[in-house]
């Protein structure tokens, strides 16, 4: 187990005033901070912070992957590009964003895909795509349909998927860590006047 303590503020009359937060394992709070936003600080007994992250990282993660149409969240196919960063980042979010590894699973078998497609990779092979005037048009891959159809909502849905990501690998670091503690800058001139250097 682990705990921190935040010191006094300057000039209060006691030691004891100090607030100590057990971390408990920290290891722990940061898988499940990794798993579900804010749960790792909810294990922490650092419930209110806990809560707060996680409506606004999965509240972000959620928004983004409506603005997209549930298409903006998936893993990377060989086909369209060996390494697609952005669902590295995705991944930040934990268990919420995973069905995207499920559903790249099942494509790259040949298999059925799950939940309606949601999180599913685009397929390689050319569709049809209708657009706002009733025009048709034949587009190369699914991808392609995608970033038409949604245009500019895919890239924002994109953007937001990987900023909750991000947004929550910072979250993981604080159940991690512990909150930031910052020393005055008067207790280290007290040292040098009480304690000159030789």
């Amino acid at each position: 187990m682990v705990t921190t303590t935040i010191p006094v503020a300057e000039g209060s009359a006691a030691s004891e005033d100090a607030i100590t937060i057990e971390l408990k394992q920290p290891w722990l709070a940061a898988l499940l901070a990794w798993a579900v936003p804010g749960l790792g600080h909810i294990y922490q007994g650092r419930t209110g912070k806990g809560l707060l992250f996680f409506v606004c990282v999965l509240g972000t993660f959620l928004y983004g992957l409506y603005l997209g149409g549930g298409k903006v969240v998936y893993a990377a196919v060989p086909w369209e590009q060996q390494y697609r960063w952005q669902y590295w980042c995705q991944l930040g979010v934990g268990l919420t964003s995973t069905p995207m590894l499920v559903q790249r699973q099942r494509m790259v078998e040949e298999k059925p895909l799950l939940w309606n497609g949601l999180m599913a990779p685009p397929r390689n092979e050319p569709v049809h795509s209708e657009d706002y005037s009733g025009n048709l048009s034949t587009q190369p891959n699914e991808l392609a349909k995608w970033t038409v159809e949604l245009h500019p909502y895919f890239e924002l849905g994109t953007v937001y998927t990987v900023i909750a990501g991000l947004l929550n690998v910072l979250v993981i670091c604080d159940a991690a860590g512990g909150p930031l503690i910052i020393s005055h800058g008067s207790d280290k001139k007290k040292d040098k006047k009480e304690n000159p250097p030789s």
